[in-house]
């Protein structure tokens, strides 16, 4: 079946939303308007507005109402417009969600779904385009995924709902419209390890989410060289699949980090500290990075293009490591 990543999330949504009678979605623009992106149209009509419900622009009013929701044994699906206006609900996610079963005794579970936009690549200037799904990554009591492929946007979701604790779903704002075929019998999937998503012999190329349509790209570029490179997708950046991030760098002996986030401090630091950490006695090479500029993404189209990683520079850094110390 042909189909889009949106179209995907929304036969994601329909899904669950027939299968469970506990879950509903909840956010701005979600119902009346059919979702910013365009996700959740027809639902309203289809579900009616009580599991379809439009919020007032208060993100943290919404999601602090989602927690409660999950609390008290619903399963509600919270849609964050973008990234960016999830720290207006920071307090929320990271300060409740995350913490309530840990300072309960494990009595209070909150399995709360939360969907957000992230990532630059539309010419929506910097308060629309950056990627802080790093920053959850870095707080315990949080799963955070990051579906790049039509299977996962369709099958994450399922699974998400059924942790009984809080999971962030990140997806790529640029991947909506990204067609392809899916099964039609596709369902749930995996959303604890990283998949290899192209295999290959002489580096590694770890990435996820936005980027790794990019990472594909160099890697076919790379093989017209002769040089095969893997391409890891780490699908999960909460909890972070170490065991296939080390297989991976153990068998090519090299390893290039692609992330959207800005360099410093970022969830590409905490991989290549793994690999350090995990398999220094097995690199050829030290672990280069391919992230971000370290400024507000900007507006211009050749600007955004120049800050954000891309297949070129992706290819480069691949071939710096496999040739310098070949």
């Amino acid at each position: 079946m042909k189909t889009t990543y949106r179209d995907a999330i929304r036969a994601a949504l329909r899904e669950a939303l027939q299968k469970d009678p506990r879950v509903f979605l909840m956010g701005e623009d979600v119902g009346r308007y059919g979702g910013t992106y365009a996700v959740s149209r027809g639902l309203l009509e289809e579900f009616g507005p009580e599991r379809i419900r439009d919020t007032p622009l208060s993100e943290s009013t919404f999601v602090g109402a989602g927690i409660g929701a999950a609390m008290a044994g619903m399963r509600p699906i919270v849609e964050v417009m973008t990234v960016n206006f999830s720290l207006l609900c920071l307090d929320q996610i990271v300060n409740n969600a995350a913490t309530l079963r840990h300072m309960s005794g494990g009595q209070v579970s909150v399995p709360l779904v939360v969907r957000m936009a992230t990532g630059a690549g539309r010419q929506v200037a910097a308060q629309h385009s950056h990627s802080w799904e790093g920053w959850y990554a870095h707080v315990p009591g949080l799963k955070v995924v990051a579906p790049a492929t039509l299977a996962d946007a369709r099958g994450m979701l399922w699974s998400a709902l059924q942790d009984p604790d809080p999971v962030l779903v990140f997806e790529h704002a640029t991947l909506y419209g990204l067609e392809g075929e899916l099964p039609d019998d596709a369902g749930a999937v995996d959303i604890a390890r990283a998949a290899v998503r192209r295999p290959g012999r002489d580096v590694s190329l770890v990435t996820y989410g936005g980027t790794l349509g990019k990472t594909l790209q160099a890697a076919e570029a790379l093989a017209k060289e002769g040089i095969e490179a893997e391409v890891l997708d780490l699908r999960v950046l909460r909890p972070l699949d170490t065991a296939a991030i080390l297989a991976s760098v153990a068998k090519t002996r090299r390893a290039v980090i692609v992330d959207e986030g800005w360099r410093s401090g970022s969830l590409s630091a905490e991989v290549s500290a793994r690999i350090m950490e995990g398999a220094f006695y097995d690199l050829d090479a030290p672990v280069a990075r391919v992230c971000s500029a370290e400024v507000p993404i900007p507006y211009p189209r050749h600007l955004e293009e120049a800050a954000l990683p891309q297949p070129a520079a992706i290819a480069e850094a691949a071939r710096n490591v496999v040739r310098a110390h070949g």
